[in-house]
């Protein structure tokens, strides 16, 4: 999986300690709302001229004068000042932990969407509504740009707690030479597993060339989970969390069934998905015309395979790259026809806040179409609002195709803190898979590492 863009903070403002800020349950909306000055103190995981730069540059060069601007026009005088950081991530979520614990640090925060329901369920983080009041968090225009399933990126039970700062979208990627020597189509959209693994069986005939690409095993960690486990695990039907359970029944079975028949059949090549940059050798095989198909992020596409930029250039990717949806295991399983899986970052409002209206207002503006399309700088990148993606990714028929067609069906991971253990359980099951152990007896080993994360009742083996 493609690193996530770090996340940017709004700090608190210098004299916003702890012990003058008040604990996070005791929220005021119209706190100091009125005020005509006000310091505010923007950092980030990002620094000038280091780590992220290009977001550092966008803050310090754009968002701190024209909000600054904006709220002089308001007859608000704000100071507003950046402090960059180029910690671990690991590292920066620790310490927004503690600040939220303490009823310090950041008016606004810029987390990965993971960490939403974590805060949340600790109550170091409150919904937008309770916080800020429903009639002004509602009447912001954006949501209205933003799809419901991509807000989703930043709610937890059903409850917005922040703003998506971006997304990206998981796809089908496949080589239309291979596939014209194959015999297959070159608008190829799949509609069931059936069909990915009928065109994989079609490219084995093509000397040279490994069919299928899902990403599995220990050693591509993340990867393996948002590029492989957690889409197909959605394409069978059921979400990996939900209502507090854990998935680990049927359909986790199918889609180690699934990873049986790429890997025992020849379709993929099990050697890849062991060795410590398997990862890096899938792309350079993909640009190489030796790999036909592969579930991977739109990275891929802007990142890896990028004629000019790319880490696996490929002069000819505009012609030779095609796209699909990822299907369902059959059209109409979980009620859904096509799935996808994406990633992203959340701003949202410290509870602790001194000044919670005009966080919120720093929030909308940093979140505004006219300032993320300033953050793009003539880039093309899904965002997470609409009217961008119609403009900035006008010229580039992949990036439309996730905002217009990908967005509106994707799903993201269980934003909870057990998440991560379970993700690892989860690439050993592909592991012990094509490695060689049963189904079954990988699914018994993943549900017994799952009962000893999450506690027995949690699991939902049905």
């Amino acid at each position: 999986m493609r690193k996530l863009a770090t996340p940017l903070v709004v700090v608190a403002s210098l004299g916003l300690l702890a012990g003058c800020l008040g604990s996070p349950q005791q929220t005021d909306t119209a706190r100091n709302a009125d005020a005509k000055e006000l310091t505010l103190t923007i950092t980030g995981n990002s620094v000038v001229g280091g780590k992220n730069a290009a977001r550092a540059a966008w803050v310090t060069d754009w968002v701190i004068p024209k909000f600054v601007e904006a709220q002089k026009a308001k007859g608000v005088t704000a100071t507003v000042k950046f402090e960059g950081s180029g910690a671990g991530d690991e590292d920066y979520k620790t310490k927004v932990a503690l600040d939220l614990k303490t009823g310090g640090g950041a008016d606004v925060l810029t987390i990965d969407g993971i960490w939403v329901g974590e805060f949340a369920e600790a109550g170091q983080l409150k919904p937008l509504d309770e916080l800020l009041g429903k009639s002004q968090v509602d009447a912001w225009e954006g949501w209205a740009q933003i799809p419901k399933s991509v807000q989703g990126l930043g709610s937890f039970g059903d409850r917005r707690y922040g703003i998506p700062d971006g997304t990206d979208g998981r796809v089908l990627f496949f080589n239309k030479k291979l596939f014209a020597q194959a015999g297959l189509p070159s608008d190829w959209q799949p509609k069931s597993w059936t069909d990915i693994l009928d065109a994989a069986a079609g490219l084995k005939k093509l000397p040279g060339v490994t069919p299928l690409q899902v990403n599995a095993g220990t050693a591509m960690g993340e990867a393996t989970t948002m590029q492989g486990v957690l889409p197909m695990l959605a394409s069978a039907g059921k979400p990996l969390y939900r209502d507090g359970k854990w998935q680990a029944g049927p359909a986790l079975g199918e889609v180690l069934e699934f990873y049986a028949k790429v890997y025992r059949e020849g379709l993929g090549d099990p050697l890849t998905q062991q060795e410590a940059k398997g990862r890096d050798k899938s792309f350079a095989q993909f640009a190489e015309g030796r790999l036909g198909i592969m579930i991977e992020s739109d990275y891929l596409w802007r990142g890896v395979v990028e004629p000019t930029r790319g880490v696996a250039k490929m002069a000819d990717r505009d012609q030779v790259v095609g796209w699909a949806k990822i299907p369902a295991r059959q059209p109409g399983v979980g009620g859904r026809d096509f799935v996808s899986m994406s990633g992203g970052a959340v701003n949202v409002v410290n509870p602790a806040t001194k000044y919670p209206r005009q966080a919120w207002e720093l929030l909308q503006f940093m979140n505004s179409a006219e300032s993320i399309k300033a953050r793009m700088g003539g880039g093309a990148q899904v965002t997470a609002r609409a009217d961008v993606n119609d403009q900035v990714l006008a010229g580039d028929p992949m990036l439309s195709y996730v905002a217009r067609e990908v967005l509106p069906v994707t799903q993201y991971r269980p934003p909870v803190a057990g998440y991560p253990r379970v993700s690892a359980a989860l690439q050993q099951a592909t592991a012990d898979v094509i490695a060689g152990r049963s189904v079954p007896e990988a699914l018994s080993n993943y549900r017994a590492a799952l009962s000893k994360i999450v506690g027995e009742s949690n699991v939902d083996a049905g």
